[in-house]
């Protein structure tokens, strides 16, 4: 039986299809997956995130452990209020997930993982903060609504506790504030701006319905992937794992090599493969026939086959097919996907598609 959040029946209420995922049952979409999208990308919409699982960690000892812990190293975050988007490995160097991390005081750190991940990614971590004598404490008291959208923060802030509004009202990108049991963090998986807001669960449904009524539209997981593949962010269990390194998922920027003597978990693997010219890539496709490019299937260069598509779909704002996909470092500016049996030509793009509603790629010549 899945597990539901604080906003199940405000779902329900408000006409959402809901759909198992994660363990959780969640909102696929409350009508049209492309209209959401596009509120998203045109104006402002909203997500339920508490399936995601917040983690503070807390002690004298926890920024040494989250420097031992992550890829990325919490020594960038100078003060409390800032974010950072890391990897976190195994010992292979594999990705056993991405997060993002908050310092919220010397001794207090906030985590927030994701749901499929929740179970592994909390026994990994309390295994590895014992040492440190770090407390791990699951945050499962708390909802998390993102509010996403060029008139994301413009809807957002009058609706947020008095606290907030002098705050946020300037706060730059992947910074964050708290304010008794809220946080707000100026982040989100949509390649557009806005906040995301953890709150105490039994404030979730008013915030969700105010929100609603100021004009922010109710969205689902479809629009939530189709608004992160275009912009070019990666999905758990599709374009990185256990299994593979952030070398070849696109993710070398997030790996902190500096300084030298910083032993990360992974960096003992993945030091040997830093600046391999075998290392495969992650890619950005754009269909240049007929067709939808799905997860899996097998691209080409010429009659040799070089990867596969790792994340695939439509994209609503450019009405274009495209994909995240990863290759032999030998790929050129053309390849074909083979969908149904065919091969269809593909222009090799880097990623992001879109950001802030604009396209980031040249669509000219490309058949729609």
């Amino acid at each position: 039986m899945e597990s539901k959040t604080a906003l199940y029946e405000v779902h329900k209420e408000m006409g959402a299809r809901m759909v198992p995922f994660a363990g959780w049952s969640m909102p696929l979409h409350y009508g049209s997956q492309i209209e959401e999208h596009h509120a998203v990308r045109r104006d402002a919409g909203m997500f339920d995130v508490s399936h995601m699982l917040v983690l503070d960690l807390e002690g004298g000892n926890a920024r040494s452990f989250l420097r031992h812990l992550l890829a990325n190293d919490v020594d960038r975050l100078q003060g409390s209020g800032r974010a950072l988007y890391s990897c976190m490995l195994n010992e292979q160097g594999g990705v056993m997930d991405d997060l993002i991390v908050y310092r919220l005081g010397d001794d207090w750190f906030r985590m927030v993982v994701n749901a499929g991940c929740a179970d592994k990614d909390l026994a990994w971590i309390e295994r590895q903060a014992r040492p440190f004598c770090v407390a791990v404490r699951p945050r499962r008291d708390l909802a998390m609504v993102a509010v996403q959208g060029p008139r994301a923060r413009e809807k957002a802030t009058p609706l947020l506790p008095p606290g907030f509004a002098g705050v946020v009202a300037g706060m730059p990108v992947f910074h964050a504030a708290v304010a008794a049991d809220w946080l707000v963090a100026r982040t989100g998986y949509t390649g557009e701006d806005g906040f995301e807001i953890m709150l105490p669960q039994g404030a979730a449904p008013a915030l969700w319905r105010a929100l609603a009524g100021a004009g922010v539209s109710p969205c689902g997981l479809g629009a939530r992937d189709t608004l992160r593949l275009e912009a070019g962010m990666n999905l758990y269990g599709s374009d990185m794992d256990e299994q593979t390194s952030p070398l070849e998922s696109g993710l070398g920027w997030t790996i902190a090599w500096e300084p030298k003597e910083r032993d990360f978990i992974g960096r003992k693997a993945l030091e040997p493969r830093r600046d391999d010219p075998a290392n495969r890539r992650l890619v950005g496709l754009l269909l240049e026939g007929r067709g939808v490019l799905r997860n899996h299937q097998k691209v080409f260069s010429g009659a040799a086959g070089i990867g596969e598509v790792t994340s695939g779909g439509f994209a609503p704002t450019l009405q274009r097919s495209i994909a995240l996909a990863r290759v032999r470092p030998d790929i050129g500016e053309t390849c074909s996907v083979e969908i149904r049996g065919r091969r269809v030509p593909a222009r090799v793009v880097r990623p992001p598609f879109v950001r802030r509603g604009k396209a980031c790629i040249d669509l000219e010549g490309v058949k729609s």
